[in-house]
């Protein structure tokens, strides 16, 4: 374990840190949303939620990339594949549904998807063959840059993207300004904010004055900001703060934030099981519309889908539920055989819950 790991992990500083979290959210009642399947990943490993006082919760929201994809993206892409493009995407897409099936099931009927761990793989593929090669541009403010940089790289011209990308602040708004379930707090991504930085977030704070901490994803870095966030509530503060400094900076990364601006441009987008966002997506700029799928290929209408019968997978995205609460979890609905999006990919909260055997409020890993 690296010095790093040893200090964000020890066990008495922990306990310390719970204790205060305790004397600082009293008796009232403290529901803190986080937005990343990695401090999903890390609060779940560790045990976090059974450290902490039955009135604090954690929930997961829109944190997953792979699970707010909507089906009509993911139809979309099937259609390209099935035209005789060769489709790209990453591994974790290759099993969500949609209306056609999935992207594995679109391979097994003899479509040429392909898994590439980047984009610079995909556009290398390009310049080895004379087929279109398009790749499914999926992902938040982390995977978005290295999109526009290849688009930025004179691809060749039978390389294309679809992008699917989509913007975290718009999201945690759409939360607040929705109602449908109580957030006292966010707990704002790590691997976000070094991208945008702490002025990424500063409309969420101009406008809902709600308590935010970038967090770091080690045990005390989501302890620590738990422990901000129910101090900001105890002295009626709502106010962004960040407590990840030893990698976030007040202005993130300019330089990746300057690709976005020059490649894209923002739009309204749909979020699977939450509806459409404003302002939450990312569209290629029409300069670059010869190496944008969506005005090189033209489909029919949509194909239509909807959450299996029992599925909420839609609740779970928008922090309303556990995991655990989905009356498939564990049983119909398994990593090994998933139904819901949530399920599948390793960032979503139903796989993570699976993973480490967690099936109540409080409950570690078993």
């Amino acid at each position: 374990m690296s010095g790093i790991a040893e200090r964000f992990r020890d066990g008495n500083t922990a306990q310390r840190v719970v204790k205060l979290i305790k004397e600082l959210s009293g008796e009232k009642r403290i529901r803190i949303v986080h937005v990343c399947g990695t401090h999903e990943d890390a609060i779940t490993k560790f045990g976090l939620r059974s450290l902490l006082p039955r009135n604090v919760e954690v929930l997961m929201g829109p944190g997953c990339p792979v699970c707010t994809v909507p089906p009509n993206r993911i139809d979309f892409a099937i259609r390209l594949a099935e035209s005789g493009a060769v489709l790209t995407t990453f591994g974790d897409m290759m099993r969500v549904p949609a209306g056609l099936g999935s992207l594995a099931d679109a391979k097994a009927r003899g479509a040429d998807v392909r898994v590439v761990y980047s984009i610079h793989d995909a556009a290398k593929m390009a310049r080895e063959t004379e087929k279109r090669v398009v790749h499914f541009g999926v992902g938040f403010e982390t995977t978005a840059p290295t999109t526009a940089s290849e688009l930025l790289s004179d691809p060749p011209e039978n390389f294309s993207v679809y992008s699917a990308h989509i913007l975290i602040p718009p999201a945690m708004m759409h939360l607040l300004k929705s109602g449908e379930t109580p957030v006292h707090g966010f707990i704002d991504p790590g691997h976000v904010s070094a991208i945008i930085g702490e002025i990424g977030y500063r409309e969420v704070a101009e406008r809902y004055k709600v308590p935010q901490v970038i967090a770091g994803f080690e045990p005390l870095d989501i302890l620590f900001a738990t422990a901000m966030i129910c101090r900001q509530l105890k002295e009626g503060r709502g106010e962004l703060e960040n407590a990840y400094t030893r990698i976030v900076r007040p202005d993130g990364n300019p330089h990746a934030v300057k690709l976005l601006g020059e490649v894209f441009e923002r739009c309204d987008a749909p979020w699977r099981g939450i509806g459409t966002i404003p302002d939450s997506g990312l569209r290629i700029r029409e300069k670059f519309a010869d190496h944008d799928a969506s005005k090189l290929f033209d489909f029919e209408s949509e194909a239509s889908y909807e959450m299996p019968h029992g599925c909420r997978c839609g609740e779970v995205l928008r922090a309303v539920c556990y995991p655990w609460e989905c009356p498939l979890f564990n049983t119909g609905c398994t990593p090994e055989s998933p139904i819901g999006p949530c399920m599948v990919s390793h960032e979503g909260s139903c796989f993570i819950s699976a993973k480490y055997g967690v099936e109540q409020p409080g409950s570690g890993p078993t």
